[in-house]
C-alpha cells in the first residue's frame, strides 16, 4: 500500500494512536488488535496518567514518528487536539497510517492518503484490514500480549468490534437522533474503566436533561466491552427482581422458574466473580431501595435519576443542559433544515433542555415552520411542550413537570408550596435553608410549618432533589426556567396568588439586611435576582418593598442605575396608588427613586421627590424623627450635586445639630451628616474648619464602624482631598493610597466608590509631581469609569478631562488634545455648553491650541 507508513513485518517502533474522545471503543479495539498482532502501542487513555502533561507526552509520541490516525466525524472536528496531532505530523513531514471508523468526509490536504475503512465489517474481516494497513498480510508469530491498560487488570480478553453487541442483552432501541455529550460519555467510560473500587456511575438530574439517553448511548457505544448488558427499569423497586431474575435465566446463571428471590441472589453472587457486564437502573429514585440489587465485583452499573442522593452507593454525576452548539445540533438531528440564527434563538428559548429541544424538533420535522415554531414558543410554551413525546422519551415536557409536581403533593404537600414559590422567583439558586424559622405573617400555613427550622427545611430540600424538579448545592434550590415556566401555567388562579404571597415571604425572610455591610455583600448576591424578578407593583407588604429597595440601593452603589430606576419607578407608582402620598413605603420609595434620578442625570423630578418628602416627614413625624433627619441628608446631598454648597451646608448643619442631640456624636448616621458637612465647609471655602472636622469625623469612624468600613473608607477618602486643599499634599497621596487599596480590597477594582478613591489619587499624585504615575492611575480609571459607568457618566468626563490635562503635562500633546476634544463634545452634549466643566475643558482647550498649554482646574 502506498502513502500509508506501513512497513514488512511486526514494527520496530511504537504505534501512537490518535483518535477522538468519543472513539475511544475503537482506539481500544485497535490496540488490542496491535497487540495481539506483536506490536507495540501507545494509547493515551491507558499510558497517560493524572497529572502527566498532555501536550509533552503528545509530543513525545509524536517524535516516534508512527502514527495510527482513526478517522470519524468527530476526529475533524477544529476544536479537538486530534486537529495538531495530525497537522503536526504533516508539517514536520511525518508518515500518518489513516483507518476510517466511520463515514466521513476528508479534508482535502489529507487527500493523496490511501485510507482503509474498517466501519461496516465483521470483526475478523475488520480486524485483517487493520493488520494490513498496518503491516502487510502476516500473522502474530507469538502470544498475544496484554495490553497496559483496565482490560488486562481485570482479566479480560479484549473487546468486540465497535458497534457488536453483547450476547445477553435488553436494551431499549437506540436513539438515531442522539447528538452531543461526548466529553460525559468519554467521563464515563474513564469512571467506570478507572480500575476503581467503587464503578457505579449515578446520573442524576431533573426531568427532561437526557439522563437516559446518555446511559442508552453509553451502552450502545461501549457494548463491545461487555458480554452482558441489561437494562432495568427502576422507578419501582418492586418490579426489579423480576428483571433481574430474566438476566439470571438468560445468562445461564438460574434455571427457568427459580423463584425471583433465588435467582437474583444467584445473580449478584456470580456477577461478584465476573467482569465486563453492564447494568443501567433506570429512573431509580430511592438509593435506598436500590441498594440490595448492587452486585460488586468489576462490572460496571450505570443508574439514571433525578434524586441527587447517592454518595453512599455511587459516585453521583450531574447531568446538565446542552451546551449550544450541542442544541442546534440536536434541532438538525432528525433533519430538520435550520439556519444558524433560527437554531441558536430556539435553543435559547429552551434553555438547551434536551426533551424540550427533541420535541421541537418533532415538530419541525411534522412542517412547522422556524418563524412558526418561535411564535408558538412564545405565545403557548406549555402547550407546545404539552405534545406527544419525541421517540425516546416516556413523557413530554410538561407532562413530566405535571406528574413531577402531583406526586411531590401527594408525597409532601408543604414542599410544592415551597416549589411554587420559587417558580415565581428567578431561575437562579435560592437561599432557602435560611428562611427557616423567619417567616412573616403573609405566608401559608403549609409554607410556615415546612420551613419552620433548619432541620425541617432541610427535609424539604431533600424531598425536591428526590424528585428532581430543581438543583440542590449547598442549602439552595435552583428551578430551571421551562420547569418553572410549567410550574406557573399549571397552577389554578388561587395556587398562583398564593404562591405569590409565599414568594414573596421567602424574600423577606431571606433579606440578609444593611447593603452598607461589606460582610453582607456574598448574601446580596445570591438574592439579589430573586428581589428583582417579582413586580414590584404586586408587592404586598412593607417589608417586601423594603427588600426591592434595598436592592435597588445596592444595585446604584454598583452603578447600574437604570434597572434599579426602572423598579423604582413602579414600586414607587403602585405605593401612591394604592397607599397614597403620604404612607411611609411611599415616602421611603420617593427617596430612592430620588436618587436614581439624580445619579441618571434627571435633576428636576430628582429635586421635586426630596423637597416633597422632606415636607411631608416633618408634617407627619416632626423634625426629630430619623426618616425626617435621613430624607434632610439626601436633599442636601443632592443641593450638593447640583452646585448649591450654600443650601447644602445650612441644611447638613442643621441635621447634624438635631442628631448629635436626639442619636449621640459617634451614632453611624451622625457620622454621616458629619462626614457630608465637611465637603460643604470645603466647597463654601471653610477649608480648616473642614480639616478639622474631617480628622474628628475619621477618627471616630474607625473606631466606631472599623477601619475598612465603606464609610470610613469614603471619609479618608474626602479627607485625602481636604489635605490637598490647604496644600498638605504629601500626606493626601499617602492617606489616598492606603484608601485606593483598602476599597480594591473590599470593594473590589471596578466598584464606583474605588474608582472615585482612584481618580482623586491621580489629582493628587499630579499635584505632588508624580505625573506619569498620574497618567497611568488616569488610564486604568477612565477605561474602568467607561466600562462601569458608561462613556458619557459625568464622572467618566471629569477623568477623561484630567487624563487629558496630564497628558499635556508629560509632553503628549496630539492625545491630550484628541482626549480633550473628545470630552468637550461630550460634555456639551451631556452636561450643556454652559455648565461650568464644559466651560472648564473649553479654557484649556483653547490654551492649548495657542500652545501655552492647559490651565490646571477640574
Amino acid at each position: 500500500m502506498a502513502d500509508t507508513g506501513a512497513s514488512d513485518g511486526v514494527s520496530d517502533g511504537v504505534w501512537f494512536i490518535s483518535h477522538a474522545g468519543a472513539d475511544r471503543a475503537w482506539a481500544e479495539w485497535i490496540a488490542w488488535q496491535l497487540l495481539d498482532a506483536g506490536h507495540e502501542v501507545e494509547l493515551d487513555c491507558w499510558d497517560w496518567g493524572t497529572g502527566d502533561n498532555f501536550i509533552l507526552k503528545m509530543n513525545a509520541a509524536l517524535e516516534q514518528g508512527r502514527m495510527l490516525a482513526l478517522f470519524s466525524p468527530a476526529y475533524f472536528e477544529p476544536e479537538r487536539f486530534t486537529t495538531p496531532e495530525w497537522t503536526a505530523m504533516l508539517a514536520r513531514q511525518k508518515q500518518i497510517t489513516p483507518v476510517r471508523i466511520a463515514k466521513t468526509p476528508t479534508p482535502a490536504i489529507l487527500s493523496p492518503f490511501i485510507v482503509t475503512d474498517l466501519f461496516g465489517l465483521d470483526e475478523q474481516t475488520a480486524r485483517d484490514a487493520l493488520l494490513n494497513a498496518v503491516t502487510g498480510p502476516s500473522r502474530p508469530g507469538r502470544a498475544p500480549v496484554r495490553p497496559p491498560g483496565m482490560l488486562s487488570r481485570i482479566g479480560g480478553t479484549g473487546p468486540r468490534l465497535p458497534g457488536s453487541l453483547p450476547r445477553v442483552r435488553n436494551l431499549p432501541p437506540r436513539n438515531a437522533a442522539f447528538t452531543g455529550r461526548d466529553g460525559m460519555l468519554v467521563h464515563l467510560r474513564e469512571a467506570l474503566a478507572s480500575g476503581q473500587r467503587v464503578a457505579v456511575q449515578a446520573l442524576h438530574g431533573r426531568g427532561g436533561v437526557g439522563k437516559t439517553q446518555l446511559a442508552l448511548e453509553y451502552a450502545y457505544r461501549f457494548a463491545g466491552e461487555y458480554e452482558f448488558a441489561w437494562w432495568i427499569t427502576a422507578e419501582d423497586p418492586a418490579l426489579i427482581p423480576d428483571q433481574l431474575a430474566r438476566l439470571a435465566v438468560r445468562a445461564g446463571i438460574a434455571p427457568a422458574g427459580t423463584p425471583s428471590a433465588v435467582a437474583v441472589e444467584l445473580l449478584l453472587a456470580e456477577l461478584g466473580t465476573m467482569s465486563r457486564w453492564l447494568l443501567v437502573f433506570d429512573n431509580a429514585e430511592d438509593p435506598d431501595a436500590l441498594a440490595p440489587f448492587l452486585p460488586g465485583g468489576l462490572g460496571h452499573v450505570l443508574i439514571t435519576s433525578r434524586n441527587s442522593l447517592w454518595t453512599s452507593y455511587a459516585v453521583p454525576v450531574d447531568v446538565s443542559t446542552l451546551s449550544r452548539t450541542e442544541s442546534m445540533a440536536l434541532l438538525r438531528a432528525r433533519g430538520a433544515a435550520l439556519t444558524d440564527v433560527d437554531a441558536s434563538s430556539i435553543a435559547a428559548t429552551l434553555d438547551d433542555l434536551p426533551l424540550a429541544l427533541a420535541q421541537a424538533a418533532a415538530l419541525l420535522v411534522r412542517g412547522l415552520s422556524a418563524a412558526d415554531l418561535k411564535e408558538e414558543l412564545a405565545a403557548n410554551l406549555v402547550e407546545v411542550m404539552a405534545h406527544h413525546p419525541p421517540p425516546g422519551y416516556p413523557a413530554g415536557l410538561a407532562a413530566q413537570v405535571r406528574l413531577t409536581r402531583s406526586r411531590l403533593k401527594a408525597e409532601h404537600p408543604g414542599v410544592v408550596v415551597v416549589v411554587d414559590a420559587l417558580a415565581l422567583l428567578a431561575p437562579e439558586p435560592f437561599p432557602l435553608t435560611t428562611c427557616a424559622g423567619h417567616l412573616p405573617e403573609q405566608a401559608s400555613a403549609l409554607l410556615v410549618e415546612t420551613m419552620g427550622s433548619r432541620l425541617a427545611a432541610g427535609s424539604a430540600v431533600e424531598a425536591v432533589a428526590r424528585h428532581g424538579l430543581a438543583r440542590v448545592q449547598d442549602g439552595t434550590l435552583q428551578l430551571h426556567r421551562l420547569t418553572q415556566d410549567m410550574l406557573v401555567r399549571q397552577m389554578t388562579g388561587h395556587e398562583h396568588d398564593q404562591a405569590l404571597a409565599d414568594a414573596e415571604a421567602l424574600l423577606t425572610a431571606a433579606d440578609p439586611g444593611d447593603t452598607r455591610e461589606p460582610r453582607l455583600w456574598p448574601a446580596w448576591q445570591v438574592l439579589l435576582p430573586h428581589a428583582l424578578t417579582l413586580d414590584p407593583a404586586q408587592l404586598a407588604t412593607s417589608r417586601g418593598r423594603d427588600v426591592l429597595r434595598e436592592a435597588c440601593w445596592y444595585l446604584m452603589d454598583r452603578g447600574q442605575v437604570q434597572p434599579a430606576r426602572e423598579r423604582l419607578q413602579t414600586l414607587y407608582d403602585a405605593c401612591l396608588q394604592q397607599l397614597g402620598p403620604d404612607h411611609g413605603d411611599t415616602l421611603r420609595a420617593a427617596q430612592y427613586l430620588a436618587r436614581a434620578y439624580s445619579e441618571t442625570q434627571d435633576h428636576g423630578p430628582s429635586r421635586a421627590l426630596y423637597e416633597d418628602t422632606l415636607n411631608r416627614f416633618q408634617r407627619l413625624l416632626g423634625d426629630e424623627d430619623p426618616d425626617t433627619l435621613n430624607s434632610a441628608l439626601n436633599l442636601a446631598e443632592h443641593l450638593r450635586a447640583l452646585g448649591e454648597h450654600k443650601g447644602a451646608l445650612a441644611l447638613d448643619a442643621k441635621t447634624l445639630a438635631v442628631q448629635r442631640r436626639v442619636l449621640g456624636a459617634e451614632h453611624p448616621d451622625t457620622l454621616i451628616t458629619a462626614s457630608n458637612l465637611v465637603v460643604d465647609l470645603a466647597r463654601v471655602g471653610r477649608v480648616g474648619e473642614a480639616v478639622v472636622l474631617g480628622e474628628e469625623t475619621l477618627d471616630a469612624r474607625r473606631r466606631v464602624l472599623g477601619v475598612e468600613h465603606p464609610d470610613t473608607l469614603r471619609t479618608a477618602t474626602n479627607q485625602a482631598n481636604r489635605l490637598a486643599e490647604v496644600g498638605r499634599v504629601g500626606e493626601a497621596v499617602v492617606l489616598g493610597e492606603e484608601t485606593l487599596d483598602a476599597r480594591r480590597r473590599v470593594l473590589g477594582v471596578q466598584h464606583p466608590d474605588t474608582l472615585l478613591t482612584a481618580y482623586n489619587l491621580g489629582i493628587r499624585l499630579a499635584e505632588a509631581g508624580r505625573v506619569e504615575d498620574a497618567v497611568d492611575l488616569g488610564m486604568e480609571t477612565l477605561e474602568a469609569r467607561r466600562f462601569v459607568l458608561g462613556a458619557e457618566h459625568p464622572d467618566t468626563l471629569a477623568t477623561a478631562n484630567d487624563l487629558a490635562v496630564h497628558l499635556w503635562d508629560v509632553g503628549r500633546v496630539g492625545a491630550a488634545r484628541a482626549l480633550g476634544e473628545e470630552t468637550l463634545e461630550a460634555r456639551s452634549r451631556v452636561l450643556g455648553e454652559d455648565h461650568p466643566q464644559t466651560r472648564n475643558t473649553a479654557a484649556w482647550l483653547e490654551e492649548l491650541v495657542k500652545g501655552q498649554g492647559p490651565t490646571w482646574n477640574r
